[in-house]
Formats: structure tokens, C-alpha cells, sequence
């Protein structure tokens, strides 16, 4: 079992940036990987970005990628997300999710079991 909490969604100015936490608990040890949703009003879930907890490998949306940066810190069992030139597009309840499966596509969410509460994020033009 994994417990995950975010922290660190807010109100954000167009062109600004932001960075989102992710705290991790429990049995974090057969965590392969940890990644970063988000859904909009209306819209579906969708992938932003993800790592491989040992390898540190990384995995971006198309929408994100050159302004986001996903890490890890196992010293303090945080997942970290930093994105800049934040746009309205990027409002959306953000959550935080792991997953224990070895070697599964990261950048899909069915393939992970934990998954926080979500930080909303709202930028604002």
C-alpha cells in the first residue's frame, strides 16, 4: 500500500510557474514509478509526466514538455513537478500517482493503483 498527499496548487499568473509535492508513504520500496495527472472541467484524466523511481527515466506530454521537470527525492520520499510559462490551459486538479508494476507505460493511468486526492491549479491570463 502507498499513501500519497499533494501540496502546492494555487492561484498562478499566465507566464508564471509553479511547483506541486507530492509526499509518499508506505511501502514505497516496490514503487516502479510515480507520475503526474491532471483533469480539467469537462475533460478527461490526462498524462503530464512521469519518472522511474531507481532510474530516474522521464516521460512528458507533448503539452508539457521544455516547461516541465518531474523528480524525485527518495531522502524525503517527494515527488516533485515544476512547470514554467504556466498557461490557462494548465488549470486543472493535478494528482499525484505511483504504481508497483515493473516495467508498464507510465504515461497511461490505468496502470497505476495509488493515486492522491489532487492540488487544484488555476492560472489565471
Amino acid at each position: 500500500q502507498v499513501s500519497l498527499v499533494e501540496s502546492g496548487g494555487g492561484l498562478v499568473q499566465a507566464g508564471g510557474s509553479l511547483t506541486l509535492s507530492c509526499s509518499y508513504t508506505g511501502q514505497t520500496f516496490a514503487t516502479f514509478g510515480m507520475g503526474w495527472f491532471r483533469q480539467a472541467p469537462g475533460k478527461e484524466r490526462e498524462f503530464v509526466a512521469a519518472i522511474t523511481i531507481l532510474g530516474g527515466t522521464t516521460y512528458y506530454a507533448d503539452s508539457v514538455k521544455g516547461r516541465a521537470t518531474i523528480s524525485r527525492d527518495h531522502a524525503t520520499r517527494t515527488l516533485s513537478l515544476l512547470m514554467n510559462n504556466v498557461n490557462p490551459d494548465d488549470t486543472a486538479l493535478y494528482y499525484c500517482a505511483a504504481t508497483t508494476r515493473l516495467r508498464t507505460q507510465l504515461t497511461s493511468g490505468v496502470n497505476y493503483a495509488y493515486w492522491g486526492q489532487g492540488t487544484q491549479v488555476t492560472v489565471s491570463s
